[in-house]
């Protein structure tokens, strides 16, 4: 079957099918007619496989005959012929890109694999033959040009000066041998990408560390241990434990595990992912990668590809992204350094011969934080059962801006796990679709995100509402056990959700829309302030077995240590978004050895030994996948997300007229308008340092 998608896609795209199975697969197509369910969400059941090829086929064809339509007018270029226009158009290109990009990334298999493979260096190559087409920029050119005289809207303006902007720095005025040139290097990296991520999830997939001997469990929480089980049940291995490097999985098991060579065992399989000189290692990927990034770089006129990509964003050069990042990193590496030597203070206290390794951290930082907050992560989650968590989003989401969310009962599902939900607005009136997709899989990628299915705009006057999800890789239930969160997982749920509510609040009339990739995160980060907030917490923190609030004194323990392990958090994230930057600062396209790059590169800011970079570059996914020369985005945006939450906490944390003002100036513009003039907008001033140093202990 692999094979024969394989063969269908080089056989068909780019030319049209023959008659008789264009019109035998228009009528059983999904894709080709109105999805004829509740909200017009995709029909998930009906899609197969086998329709996306033909989808994108006939997707890109209608796109291109569009646009040509367009471009090649007699009419005088305005925004509303051209730029509005060249919106509208590529309407079942996006509808059938919507479903397939979510759905490879949730609930993935081999067929969609191929078809990624094959396809992705095809899109590329349409969408660079429509924005490299000199008519298309020219016509683009001459309403930008004019743009004073047509009375333009700001969001109109914006979207204008953006999409102008973004073609000249993406090739529209190189000559056309350098044009090709550009297409070809976006087409490989198209490619590289995939392969990179397929390596990665099939890594993840291929390691079990197997335990049958129950000894080997010792230290474990019985819920750990039910878990272990129930994977091992799931393998065929029933009366035996599993581990993997799936998250919920590995973190649990460093952090209470006494068998120390086990620790290792699970932590270097999960960092050493993509890495092993096999068919399934990134190295020579990521190398092909970095190299083509600078080229083309080098091609566009800038001197590293993190000048190229940081142009549009709030920092507007690396030399500023780097410049909060060793702020930060120079306040943290002697915290973290004086916790590691409270570790190996605990270690030789205990009389183990042994120096403090990377894999030993989790398990040394919960007994530390038991001993000096009398706090035991284990006592805490029973009280964070994980549709009580959710539900204490939804709490949260409903006394800021009054929206309410119902069940939806009979509507097609991405996956049997999924849940929907119907947002509706204070006075009733539907404001979105809301996907949400808790547990880990094989056919999941890792980590947690939030995506769409449709985003909102008008389309001739009507109002379309969006159809959010979010995807994450919580615990699962074990046994009778239901799903209980870490604090971690809790932080994460809300941090999605956050990013859930950007989508559901967006006021954008156009499907374009440019987010600054740095201030993308404030609306997830925010939420997750609101976590440990006693108020909150007596809504969700219930037990999962009495129904108990969670107790004062439990609340207290946990604001004690609340700064607990923060050189670690701090110096893991910040290590790995400095190595990002490295990596898209090297100014010549030389060919590297992965490897070695990182090894020198950490070693020469100073990481510690006994801490690793939070991803090692074989799977270091968000730069490979949209947050290249920008993880440090995160960090960013925490300044923002600090400073911002304080407006509450200096109103209320439920103030409505706070609550109107970050959904008016920040949620419905994000990406409409500059990303600095929404914030100021919403705080009066520029955002200020100083909070996120108190609350990370690094003041």
């Amino acid at each position: 079957m692999k094979k024969m998608i394989i063969m269908l896609c080089i056989t068909c795209i780019g030319i049209t099918s023959c008659k008789q199975k264009a019109e035998q697969t228009e009528t059983v197509n999904p894709f080709f007619s109105e999805y004829n369910t509740p909200f017009q969400v995709p029909p998930f059941e009906q899609i197969k496989p086998e329709h996306y090829i033909p989808a994108f086929e006939k997707g890109m064809l209608e796109h291109k005959k569009e646009v040509d339509a367009i471009i090649n007018s007699n009419e005088v270029a305005t925004f509303d012929n051209t730029i509005a226009a060249l919106d509208k158009a590529g309407e079942l290109l996006g509808k059938v890109s919507f479903v397939f990009y979510s759905i490879i990334g949730a609930n993935t298999n081999e067929e969609l694999d191929s078809i990624q493979m094959v396809i992705a260096p095809v899109l590329a190559a349409h969408g660079d033959d429509i924005r490299l087409n000199p008519k298309y920029f020219e016509r683009i050119k001459a309403v930008y040009d004019n743009r004073e005289q047509f009375n333009l809207t700001a969001e109109q303006l914006f979207i204008l000066e953006n999409q102008y902007k973004g073609l000249v720095r993406n090739g529209a005025e190189l000559n056309a041998e350098k044009k090709e040139e550009l297409k070809a290097i976006n087409q490989k990296l198209s490619t590289l990408a995939v392969q990179f991520d397929q390596n990665v999830l099939s890594e993840t997939n291929s390691f079990k560390m197997v335990i049958d001997n129950e000894a080997d469990l010792a230290g474990l929480p019985e819920s750990v241990r039910a878990a272990g089980a129930d994977d091992a049940k799931s393998a065929g291995m029933e009366g035996k434990w599993v581990f993997t490097t799936q998250r919920p999985s590995m973190y649990p098991f460093l952090q209470y595990s006494e068998k120390r060579d086990l620790r290792e065992k699970l932590y270097m399989a999960y960092t050493n992912r993509a890495n092993h000189d096999d068919d399934k290692d990134n190295k020579a990927i990521v190398a092909q990668i970095m190299k083509l990034r600078v080229e083309r770089a080098n091609l566009l006129g800038y001197k590293t590809h993190a000048h190229l990509t940081l142009e549009p964003r709030m920092a507007g050069t690396p030399d500023r992204a780097i410049a909060l990042l060793d702020q930060l990193w120079n306040a943290a590496l002697p915290i973290a350094k004086s916790e590691a030597k409270q570790m190996q203070e605990v270690i030789d206290k205990e009389g183990d011969n042994f120096k403090l390794a990377s894999w030993d951290w989790w398990y040394y930082a919960e007994k530390i934080r038991m001993a000096k907050y009398n706090l035991d992560e284990n006592e805490v989650r029973p009280y964070f059962k994980l549709e009580n968590v959710r539900d204490g989003a939804f709490w949260v989401a409903n006394q800021l801006y009054g929206i309410t969310f119902t069940p939806i009962e009979n509507i097609p599902l991405p996956h049997p796990d999924a849940q929907a939900f119907e947002v509706k607005e204070a006075d009733g009136s539907h404001l979105s679709v809301l996907y949400m997709d808790f547990y880990p899989r094989e056919s999941k990628g890792g980590g947690a995100w939030c995506g769409s299915y449709r985003d909102h705009h008008l389309l001739d006057g009507k109002e379309i509402k969006p159809i959010v999800t979010v995807v994450c890789n919580l615990t699962k239930p074990a046994g009778d056990t239901p799903s209980l969160l870490s604090m971690d997982d809790v932080s994460t749920l809300f941090h999605e959700f956050g990013h859930a509510l950007d989508g559901m609040f967006a006021k954008t009339t156009y499907n374009s829309n440019y987010i600054a990739w740095d201030f993308v995160e404030l609306p997830s980060q925010i939420m997750e302030h609101w976590v440990t907030e006693p108020e909150v917490l007596k809504q969700y923190a219930k037990h999962y077995q009495t129904g108990e609030i969670i107790p004062e004194a439990l609340v207290k323990k946990m604001e004690a240590a609340s700064k607990f392990n923060q050189g670690f958090v701090n110096v893991e994230i910040i290590a790995a978004s400095l190595l990002d930057l490295a990596y898209h600062t090297i100014d010549k396209p030389v060919d590297i050895d992965v490897a070695k790059f990182e090894k020198d590169y950490l070693n020469s800011i100073g990481l510690i030994p006994e801490i690793e970079s939070r991803y090692r570059t074989t799977y270091f996914g968000h730069i490979i996948g949209g947050y290249d020369a920008g993880y440090y985005s995160y960090t960013w945006a925490a300044v923002l997300d600090n400073d911002a939450y304080e407006a509450f906490t200096e109103n209320g944390i439920f103030d409505k007229t706070t609550a109107d003002k970050f959904r008016k100036c920040i949620l419905e513009k994000n990406g409409i308008e500059n990303a600095m003039e929404m914030y100021v907008n919403f705080r009066g001033r520029e955002p200020k340092i100083e909070p996120l140093l108190k609350n990370r202990g690094l003041n």
